[in-house]
């Protein structure tokens, strides 16, 4: 059975650090992609960072580049999305999702709307307050 759950989640203020733990099993590890996404009330999902455990390509959306760093740990199984200089923009709640890496896509593919990735965690609430 695919799992992926997420923790780390917690209220911050504005310019202050967090980093989110999802941790997997289940499925090849190294085979996949897996990326972090976020949801805001009333906004869209949006991906924030994915990372294939195939070759180690990441991508992040423009609005955290230089802010939150993915990482991935292949013997704990287990992704990371390190966040910095938080803003209350991005309060959110924040999801880990995984899917197998196709060749012919590349990293950003599956951050995109296009994505669709197939395996989801349940979520963790990110609050930063200004």
């Amino acid at each position: 059975e695919v799992q992926l759950v997420e923790s780390g989640g917690g209220l911050v203020q504005a310019g202050e650090s967090l980093t989110l733990s999802c941790a997997t099993s289940g499925f090849p590890f190294g085979d996949y992609v897996i990326g972090w996404f976020r949801q805001a009330p009333g906004k869209e999902r949006e991906g924030v960072s994915c990372i294939s455990n195939n070759d180690g390509v990441t991508y992040s959306t423009d609005s955290v580049k230089g802010r939150f760093t993915i990482s991935s740990d292949n013997a704990k199984k287990t992704v990371y999305l390190q966040m910095s200089n938080l803003k209350p923009e991005d309060t959110a709640v924040y999801y880990c999702a995984a899917d197998p890496q196709v060749q012919i896509r590349n990293t950003y593919y599956y951050c995109s709307p296009y994505g669709s990735l197939a395996f989801w965690g349940q979520g963790t609430q990110v609050t930063v307050s200004s």
